[in-house]
């Protein structure tokens, strides 16, 4: 069995922080796709979950034990807001957002900052119909897992 040291997790943590994070700007920057409301409200989590690796890394085990279960709890939190993007997007419900049910805006109003609907998917993978949105629950629900069943594991150990 690998021992992986709390320290060693957070790296993991910051990583698949930085991973989401890398993998939303580059849609966004390179790929030119434009985030809805809802996106950039996904981001928060990764971004909190950066800060909390940080902090396993540079605190005492016992609290480190704390910011990674935080991280989970924060990924499966994302996954929540994820799951609400999913179903605007498949029109189960309308998005909570104020911002992604209103009108274009008209005559030469133009917003600060480009924004695409939240119910219109927007698809990574040419060809592969899964979205954005569904990525990040997937990713989401996956790294709060992997995080608590090492918690899981190491409890107890020195």
């Amino acid at each position: 069995m690998v021992r992986i040291s709390h320290y060693s997790a957070s790296v993991a943590v910051i990583l698949a922080g930085f991973g989401a994070l890398g993998a939303a700007y580059y849609g966004e920057f390179v790929e030119h796709l434009v985030p809805c409301p809802l996106c950039y409200i996904e981001r928060w989590p990764y971004r909190i979950m950066i800060v909390l690796g940080v902090l396993g890394m540079v605190l005492p085990r016992r609290i480190a034990r704390a910011s990674l279960w935080l991280a989970s709890v924060t990924m499966f939190t994302d996954a929540g807001i994820a799951l609400v993007h999913v179903g605007a997007e498949r029109h189960w419900w309308q998005s909570p957002l104020p911002e992604c049910n209103i009108a274009p805006a008209q005559f030469g109003a133009l917003p600060l900052r480009p924004s695409a609907s939240c119910d219109r998917p927007v698809f990574p993978v040419h060809g592969l119909p899964v979205s954005f949105a569904t990525l990040d629950l997937l990713y989401a629900l996956a790294t709060g897992a992997i995080i608590s069943v090492y918690l899981i594991q190491t409890r107890g150990r020195r």
